[in-house]
């Protein structure tokens, strides 16, 4: 189970989602207060809960499709900035930098390349066997490789 829990979380931008979520949470829950002060609030209240929804779902994003991480963090950077504007200085300031933060680790992650298939255990990629670690193989050791036929000469007509 805890393997499992392991490779997806290294297979996607974890630590960007749950900061943009953090962000988010941060962010839309600082208006939601009792009905009275809402009611003086008026509709000042419904960017800055909107704006949260949105960073959490580009949060949920990059743990969901992180394919589309580039966009989520973008987005998620940019919902932050304006929130500093919209709302509530982006939740006192503390909702606006994990936003930034939580944009730019999803925005920067990059996915790990698994192990090569088919090569020998221990081998470098790229190396020969026989030879200097990180040579060039030989081409014509290569199975099915034989001598390359000289294109036709040019005739005249």
């Amino acid at each position: 189970m805890a393997g499992a829990w392991r490779r997806w979380r290294r297979s996607r931008p974890f630590w960007g989602g749950l900061v943009t979520v953090l962000a988010g949470a941060e962010i839309s829950v600082l208006p939601l207060a009792p009905l009275k002060v809402m009611l003086h609030q008026g509709v000042a209240g419904i960017p800055s809960v909107l704006m949260g929804l949105l960073m959490i779902l580009m949060g949920l994003t990059a743990w969901f499709a992180p394919h589309h991480r580039s966009l989520a963090g973008i987005v998620t950077a940019l919902l932050a900035c304006a929130a500093l504007v919209l709302s509530n200085l982006g939740g006192f300031l503390i909702g606006t930098v994990l936003g930034i933060v939580g944009g730019g680790l999803t925005f920067a992650w990059r996915p790990v390349a698994g192990p090569v298939r088919g090569a020998a255990a221990g081998a470098v990629p790229g190396s020969d066997p026989g030879g200097a670690p990180g040579s060039a193989p030989d081409p014509a050791s290569a199975p099915g490789s034989g001598p390359v036929p000289a294109p036709p000469a040019p005739t005249e007509a």
